[in-house]
């Protein structure tokens, strides 16, 4: 949008604008549909008079009403350029947005429409989830800056939604490993008890509100799957009260990973011998000091003091005692001999075994293709490498395809074609990508599919074989075994090598190298720089476990010594709070299961993001609960209005008390949001105003 000068001279205490919109945005895009958004800019600012002739548009009128229709204009632009519409609702909070950083009555205002139009938090299923107001954008920003955010506001104004959208959006990228979405079981004087039904179908339409958030943001399919595996769970305030460890617990079963609170006794979970083992008993503990215990490695769980460990010192091993038994207190101030870790873990003595499940591609084929492929859609599958051998073993493993070599490192995988096939049918390879959700992923992108992660050790180590072939490599060390070392641009697919590495009984070690300042690498003659992070892994596996079969590789590896002995030491014991604590007893005679990291131990925590809807009807007993018991480490937004209180009479509001206790403690942050922030129906946002007003003539 430009500025330009007019021959006409405006009357004195008038100012005049001229804009010209450029060609490539056509004018229904600024001016909408039957110009409904121009009729939205002039019935806002009636003290100026605004003209359009073909691309040109002029305002004439009040000095100040002209700039900030300018301004206006300006900002509009700036949210169609990327190709986002303007809407007559986003044109009525621009100019509420600009005329509230105008007026100077309240405090600076540093975020521009465009920017709070603009920003995304959540795609799914062609379209996007935004905030619409300031109010909204600062509260989504609070969400990623604190631990604890409380979003306090009425009806309509998209507390829980966004909070709902940011919980999807940290899940998908891995910030947190599970979600978890509860109501106080208290509205409108209503009781669970005496709704009609089963206990679930009396939960079901009390939070049917979070289940239909949870549809808007993701694939209705996956719904029923993420929260049978314990990654999304629903319920009830009143039954998370004794369950908040144990619940949130994720224990490896032959069926996968499931919170411990939903086990039962003759549950099947994973032992140390990597064969299931069934669950004996589920016992609460009650209310204990809790430390986090952190392996050297970076793999962690929380236990209470006198929880039992299996460990080992140097000197146990040395004379070849057996492994002791200690309570986590007597190993605090203690875990370092000299300069060494004194306690060594056990772990997996042979790979996790699950079942067998039918794959679409050869997993060895597939580790190859994560490596080197180029799995962009765009072209024909293509595979890199200076190794004729992978690219004789992928098309041995890949029937209907034949890889054709292009160049010295370049190889395309073309369809075999048979007499009368039409040149429409799908490569063989493009449609399983297609069907693994692979097709289109980049270097930065790439990851393993569940199907392939959840599977046989075979399975598992012929595409953790595939993708060390590709990308992997020995390090052989003077004096000392041989680590395997594998290098990726994507986050997503060295979270996975270390769950397969893990999962055949091996130890992982990440670090990452920031694509700043890194030399550029040379192609062609020409420096290429790094676009990416590259995240390393260094891996140990154990004896019996090959980790290649590329020839010059593994000769390198077994010349080197092989991998050695994986080890898993306590690096740290720290305090982490009060928690309630529960234990299971499983019929494997070293009493240990598989947690999350694949840790051998009783009781473990994930990462989670929680949120509290309608919080106002909590009372502060279940207030303090809710915000002392859930997740370590974890997210925690608290959502409600404190003018729709249901609770009992004489009864005080958690949220009402909360904000007077919690209010200026680090890390703790409240988001106030007022009828100005309600995105439901205009109408809603009146109705609010006219209650606030109502309650203050009457001193409520």
């Amino acid at each position: 949008m430009t500025q330009t000068p007019t021959d006409q001279t405006p009357a004195p205490g008038q100012a005049r604008a001229h804009f010209t919109v450029p060609a490539k945005h056509p004018m229904v895009t600024v001016l909408g549909s039957g110009d409904a958004l121009l009729r939205v800019i002039e019935k806002a600012f009636p003290a100026a008079d605004i003209h359009v002739r073909g691309n040109q548009v002029s305002a004439v009128g009040d000095a100040r009403e002209v700039a900030l229709i300018q301004r206006l204009f300006d900002e509009m632009m700036l949210v169609l350029r990327t190709g986002q519409p303007m809407t007559e609702d986003a044109v009525e909070r621009s100019i509420a947005m600009l005329r509230a950083a105008d007026d100077g009555s309240g405090e600076a205002v540093a975020e521009t429409p465009a920017e709070v139009l603009t920003q995304n938090i959540l795609s799914s299923r062609g379209r996007t989830i935004r905030p619409k107001t300031l109010n909204q954008k600062r509260y989504v920003d609070a969400i990623d800056k604190h631990t604890v955010v409380f979003g306090i506001g009425p009806a309509g104004t998209g507390k829980t939604y966004l909070a709902m959208a940011k919980a999807v959006q940290a899940l998908q990228s891995k910030q947190v490993n599970r979600i978890i979405l509860t109501r106080p079981a208290v509205e409108a004087g209503e009781r669970l008890g005496f709704l009609p039904g089963t206990l679930y179908e009396k939960i079901d339409p009390y939070l049917r509100p979070l289940y239909d958030a949870l549809h808007d943001m993701l694939d209705p399919d996956s719904i029923p799957r993420l929260m049978a595996a314990g990654t999304i769970e629903v319920a009830p305030l009143a039954y998370m009260r004794g369950r908040a460890q144990p619940v949130f617990t994720k224990v490896l079963t032959p069926d996968g990973f499931r919170p411990i609170g939903d086990l039962q006794v003759g549950d099947l979970v994973i032992g140390s011998s990597g064969e299931p083992t069934p669950v004996l008993g589920v016992y609460p503990q009650g209310e204990k000091d809790i430390y986090r215990l952190t392996a050297q490695d970076g793999s962690s769980t929380l236990c209470c003091a006198d929880h039992l460990w299996t460990v080992r010192t140097a000197s146990d091993r040395r004379r070849d005692k057996p492994w002791r038994v200690l309570e986590t207190k007597e190993m605090i101030g203690n875990l370092r001999a000299a300069h060494a870790r004194r306690y060594e873990l056990p772990l997996l003595t042979a790979p996790v075994c699950l079942p067998e499940r039918e794959v679409p591609m050869d997993p060895y084929a597939l580790g190859l293709l994560l490596g080197d492929g180029c799995l962009t859609g765009s072209t024909t599958p293509s595979f890199a490498t200076d190794d004729p051998e992978l690219a004789e073993a992928l098309d041995a493993a890949l029937p209907g395809v034949v890889v054709r070599r292009k160049s010295h490192v370049d190889y395309v995988l073309n369809r075999v074609r048979a007499q009368g096939d039409v040149i429409t049918l799908e490569n063989p390879v493009t449609g399983v990508l297609r069907a693994l959700d692979l097709l289109g992923t980049r270097s930065h992108s790439k990851f393993v599919p569940e199907l392939y992660l959840q599977n046989s050790a075979e399975v598992r180590l012929a595409l953790l074989q595939g993708l060390l072939d590709a990308d992997g490599g020995p390090v052989a060390q003077d004096g000392q075994s041989c680590r395997v070392q594998y290098s990726t641009t994507s986050i997503l697919l060295q979270d996975d090598v270390v769950r397969l590495v893990q999962s055949l009984g091996g130890v992982a070690y990440t670090r990452r190298r920031p694509a700043e300042g890194r030399a550029p690498g040379r192609a062609k003659g020409r420096d290429v720089p790094y676009r990416y992070d590259a995240h390393v892994v260094d891996i140990r596996l154990p004896e019996n476990i090959e980790p290649f079969r590329l020839a010059r590789k593994r000769a390198t590896y077994h010349a080197a010594g092989g991998g050695g002995r994986p080890m898993r030491f306590i690096d740290s014991i720290e305090p982490a709070g009060r928690e309630e604590a529960v234990c299971i007893q499983v019929a494997a005679e070293d009493s240990l299961y598989v947690t999350e990291d694949h840790l051998l131990t009783h009781n473990t925590l994930n990462d989670a993001f929680i949120i509290l809807d309608e919080a106002q009807n909590t009372n502060p007993e279940q207030m303090k609960m809710f915000l002392t018991r859930l997740g370590f480490d974890s997210k925690i937004v608290i959502t409600g209005d404190v003018t729709q209180v249901d609770l009992p009479g004489g009864t005080k509001s958690g949220l009402r008390q909360v904000r007077d206790i919690l209010d200026g403690v680090d890390d703790v942050h409240f988001s106030l949001l007022t009828s100005q922030d309600v995105v439901r129906h205009k109408l809603v946002g009146r109705i609010v105003d006219a209650y606030e007003q109502y309650d203050s003539r009457n001193g409520k």
